[in-house]
């Protein structure tokens, strides 16, 4: 008998709200993320080739530093999960997956990923998502006590840090190639950037 060739009916709606719960039910192929209630899809391509570069320099450069120390990072796939009022499923409405993490609480950790605000966050622009890189996840983000918040521009080799103070993020000055910088969220640890964006 022949299979039925009718369309498989998405599990979520452009105008519905959701939970982790929710999100938890979907098999899908593709990643979404989930930002209070609102599903946001991943682009459907692999990420480019520039962007995996300095992913990788990065993640490395992390691990190095890290070694040893009670901070893990995380690359994605990896949920980010923010609840508000509850750690319940149902109750948590933000699930993201940052390029990459690093969380310094183990508390915060489970198999399913990390429930609470990472220590450090950071973010590589790809086209099409800066949106929502720069406007919904910075309003989560903050919102949720991450302490430091890092954007990467890998086509225009930049880097931006926002910093938590007093609950409200603080932006650092524009980074580009020859500067060397410094994380508050991670006592000791410095970035050349001419090692991320020096072979892109």
């Amino acid at each position: 008998m022949e299979k039925s060739k009718d369309k498989v009916k998405e599990p979520f709606s452009a105008y519905g709200s959701y939970s982790y719960a929710d999100y938890l039910s979907w098999q899908m192929d593709e990643m979404v993320e989930l930002i209070r209630g609102k599903v946001f899809r991943q682009a459907a391509a692999a990420p480019r080739r520039i962007h995996q570069e300095v992913s990788m320099v990065l993640s490395n450069t992390l691990y190095q530093f890290l070694k040893g120390k009670t901070c893990k990072v995380y690359v994605a796939p990896f949920d980010v999960r923010l609840p508000v009022s509850s750690r319940k499923h149902k109750d948590i409405d933000t699930v993201v997956q940052p390029d990459l993490c690093v969380v310094c609480d183990r508390e915060k950790l489970d198999e399913l990923g990390c429930v609470g605000a990472p220590d450090l966050i950071i973010e590589i622009l790809s086209p099409g998502n800066n949106k929502k890189e720069l406007q919904l996840k910075y309003e989560v983000y903050e919102a949720s006590g991450v302490k430091e918040y890092w954007v990467i521009h890998p086509d225009e080799r930049t880097l931006l840090i926002y910093t938590l103070e007093e609950g409200k993020y603080r932006s650092s000055r524009l980074y580009t190639m020859g500067d060397c910088i410094n994380s508050q969220a991670l006592a000791g640890f410095e970035l050349d950037l001419d090692e991320v964006f020096g072979e892109l």
